[in-house]
């Protein structure tokens, strides 16, 4: 790598976009320091920790660890140093209402018998599908996830490939094209939810999370997702970075076509370049006061979640780590969280159950969770989530005990929620977004904002609202896009 020796840069956020750049330039010799609003790093991935039980705040699905394991290698070290990743199997455990279960990994013959069991033609129809999902991967992650797309030239240039792809489509529609029974079709279509987006309108190019999960695994930091983020900070700090935790960032300085300070908590500091892994529309519109802010803010923006973290008395040794629980609606339910105008009725869960992996989560004897339901933006539907929310917890809690947990309420020691009012107020997110601008084909690449600011020459952007997009394989991939540009590799 490039080394900078004299340079200093800034990094507003220690989510895991953010501190994956600042190992990235601190590695290359710019000395780098983080700036963080919260009283912990992790962003998205904080942690919280109540009567024993630790839980991660955010993101848990941890896939493509080479990613990770690149950061550590630029300064000669092992991931292993500071992070144990542990193997998550089967990678999901899929649930439907009628009875039907689906354990996905990535293993070919049981994939295949358990698609055989609810529809024997769909077997050589999901051989197809994972051909193309292969075929997508190759293209538009190991390819372009971490190249920056700066001019209209490089989309241009990638467009033919995008063609071939059929990338107009939809993730579900080309799961549709080969899969034909509906629980199938849920199965190989909802992980575009996992990145913010809508199966039925977001490209098909996010196929690819399929093959990226069969091609690295599904793993989980021991310690949870915040002991990712420790090793992180840990590695940053090794390497001489600095990271100044509850030092929300009031603005952006700028002279001409650069950026020239920030100022926190009342002071300003002077770098040679700024990055912002903070949300893509309050850098814009709050920390630089530029008008693109109110650009961005009229995009497709994705869904929001609301998050209940709950820690019980005993083991639940039925579930498995990573549970999709889908409801009665599929189709319907993802059309009103991402149109509707009202919060839904019924709803599709997330349970994430990871004392299953790592007991350490949980006092002896307990068992640690986190469900979360995808729920529309405030920009969606507008409501008051403080008087909401505790009615929603209990419909949510009560829908577990009867169907997943039974004695939830007997044995709950610990329980907390995280609406989208949170994500706005907490993280800055605009309409209360759980995952930035929504990854459609027209904001997708280019059509986000970019790695580097159009304007000011030393300005960049990092994480979810840039190329290539949300999740920890996106967020990490565009800050190898972003630091590549700041150090100098791509002009």
């Amino acid at each position: 790598m490039k080394h900078e020796p004299g340079k200093t840069a800034a990094v507003i956020g220690a989510g895991l976009g953010g501190l994956a750049l600042a190992i990235r330039l601190q590695s290359a010799g710019i000395a780098t320091t983080v700036f963080e609003k919260r009283d912990k790093p992790g962003g998205r991935a904080y942690v919280y920790h109540d009567q024993g039980f630790t839980f991660d705040a955010g993101p848990t699905v941890i896939t493509d660890p080479e990613c990770l394991k690149k950061l550590w290698r630029l300064s000669g070290r092992d991931i292993s140093e500071h992070v144990t990743l542990l193997p998550v199997e089967p990678f999901y455990r899929l649930c439907w209402e009628d009875g039907t279960v689906f354990d996905y990994a990535d293993d070919q013959p049981s994939i295949e018998r358990q698609i055989h069991a609810i529809n024997p033609p769909d077997v050589e129809g999901y051989r197809r599908f994972l051909a193309y999902s292969r075929d997508v991967y190759r293209e538009g992650y190991e390819k372009l996830g971490t190249v920056p797309f700066l001019h209209f030239s490089d989309m241009i240039r990638a467009a033919p490939q995008l063609a071939r792809l059929q990338a107009w489509r939809s993730v579900h529609s080309m799961v549709a094209r080969h899969i034909k029974d509906e629980h199938l079709r849920q199965a190989f279509s909802f992980h575009t939810l996992l990145v913010g987006g809508n199966p039925f309108t977001t490209s098909s190019i996010y196929a690819l999370i399929h093959a990226l999960e069969r091609q690295g695994g599904v793993w989980f930091a021991k310690g949870g997702t915040g002991a990712l983020v420790a090793g992180m900070v840990q590695l940053f700090q090794e390497l001489g970075g600095t990271i100044h935790l509850d030092s929300p960032v009031d603005r952006i300085e700028t002279e001409g076509n650069r950026a020239t300070a920030v100022h926190a908590r009342g002071q300003r500091h002077p770098f040679d370049m700024v990055a912002s892994n903070a949300d893509v529309v309050h850098t814009y519109r709050n920390l630089l006061g530029d008008p693109k802010g109110e650009k961005l803010a009229r995009k497709r923006h994705s869904m929001s979640l609301f998050v209940i973290y709950f820690g019980l008395r005993g083991l639940r040794p039925e579930l498995r780590h990573h549970m999709v629980l889908f409801g009665p609606r599929y189709r319907e339910l993802i059309g009103e969280i991402f149109g509707g105008r009202k919060l839904a009725d019924d709803f599709s869960l997330y349970l994430h159950a990871p004392s299953v992996t790592d007991p350490d989560l949980a006092p002896e004897g307990c068992s640690a969770y986190y469900v979360l339901a995808p729920v529309p933006h405030l920009g969606t539907v507008d409501m008051d989530w403080d008087k909401a929310a505790e009615a929603y917890r209990d419909r949510i809690l009560d829908y577990l005990e009867e169907r997943y947990i039974p004695n939830l309420r007997r044995d709950l020691v610990t329980v907390r929620h995280f609406t989208p009012q949170d994500f706005k107020t907490e993280l800055n997110a605009h309409l209360g977004s759980a995952f930035s601008i929504e990854p459609i084909l027209t904001q997708s690449a280019w059509f986000r904002p970019h790695n580097r600011d159009e304007r000011l020459e030393n300005m960049y952007i990092v994480g979810a609202g840039t190329h290539p997009g949300a999740g920890i394989p996106g967020v990490v991939g565009s800050a190898e896009a972003t630091a590549s540009l700041m150090i100098g590799e791509r002009a």
